[in-house]
């Protein structure tokens, strides 16, 4: 068992959170008049500041008790609050695996973390013998496992998982922000051996609501207090959570919806593979491919004439674009144009 006290920030550790309104009164009924809120209108009033509803659906899918459980205002949120909480400015660092996606980089240097960056080998796997040097360094505090993996979308070896998970005394958070398109299974599962977990999920990408910005995180439940003594009091907003509540209760349509675009995935790969200018599509556990082309920045920007918009990725990964899934008909626009590019 992880002694947080010892990793922990301590001036988190000494902070006093904010109490709310809606905290100190957990009630529905009443006249209230503790918020200083307007009176009048339909989103008069503040939200749940711990979207209660929301974890109820969450722990009854994912098998996961609402304690362990925390809702931010996008993965983001989980990403930026994790430095926060666990790095002091200036002094501690994190790692990640590179390419991957840019946010850990980002929110590093907001917080003024120095983040170390290992390569991940030619099949976009971790080397763990690369780690060795780092299981010891006290200033190490997070390690960032995206899985599946953006851009690369390839999801990353459990074994390897575990070998960091058993190894590393600090915190390491697994991003798996395109796990439900994947026929890998959630390391959710691996919650109950290893306290020094964080598993970050979305509803941006399968469920649908990118403009909602809800993030999950779940971890063991002395995280998930750390996690909401320190965010925002209202981070969440009403219209937000009811989104996301709303998405859950009709799961059918979700596993439509996300079945529709993995058998569009292996149409739009079936018909990349034909055009003359692709020379490789990574293997993808997520809603997007990864495309090797001939002259990356050049189909890019001849596609964006065309107002059809990927993702050049040429910085990270050589010559490739990034395409995600759309609709059968955004798919068949983005081959006609590629293979008119190609002629």
């Amino acid at each position: 068992m992880i002694d947080l006290n010892k990793i922990v920030r301590p001036n988190i550790l000494n902070l006093m959170p904010y109490s709310s309104a809606r905290e100190e009164f957990k009630g529905n009924d009443g006249v209230f008049l503790d918020a200083n809120e307007n009176p009048y209108g339909d989103l008069n009033r503040y939200p749940d500041p711990y979207q209660k509803e929301l974890k109820e659906g969450l722990s009854k899918l994912k098998k996961v008790n609402e304690e362990n459980i925390f809702i931010g205002n996008g993965s983001d949120e989980v990403i930026d609050l994790a430095f926060r909480i666990f790095c002091e400015p200036g002094k501690d660092k994190a790692l990640t695996f590179s390419p991957t996606y840019g946010m850990y980089d980002v929110s590093a240097g907001i917080n003024n973390i120095e983040l170390l960056k290992i390569p991940l080998t030619e099949t976009f796997q971790i080397n763990t013998n690369k780690l060795e040097t780092y299981w010891n360094d006290q200033n190490l505090k997070l390690i960032f496992i995206c899985s599946p993996n953006n851009p690369t979308g390839n999801s990353i070896a459990l074994a390897d998982i575990e070998t960091i998970l058993k190894n590393f005394k600090g915190i390491v958070i697994i991003d798996e922000a395109y796990i439900d398109f994947s026929s890998s299974e959630s390391c959710l599962k691996l919650l109950e051996t290893y306290s020094n977990l964080i598993i970050s999920q979305t509803f941006s990408k399968a469920w649908g609501l990118a403009a909602a910005r809800v993030g999950i995180a779940y971890a063991n439940k002395g995280i998930i207090e750390l996690y909401n003594k320190v965010k925002p009091p209202y981070n969440i907003s009403k219209l937000n959570q009811e989104a996301a509540i709303k998405a859950l209760s009709d799961f059918n349509e979700f596993k439509k919806n996300l079945q529709l675009i993995l058998d569009e995935k292996e149409k739009l790969k079936a018909e990349l593979e034909s055009i003359s200018l692709v020379k490789k599509i990574y293997p993808s556990d997520a809603n997007f491919l990864l495309v090797e082309v001939e002259g990356a920045d050049e189909v890019y920007d001849e596609l964006v004439v065309k107002e059809i918009i990927t993702r050049n990725r040429n910085k990270l990964v050589k010559n490739c674009i990034r395409i995600s899934v759309g609709t059968p008909n955004e798919n068949e626009k983005l081959i006609t144009a590629l293979k008119n590019i190609s002629k």
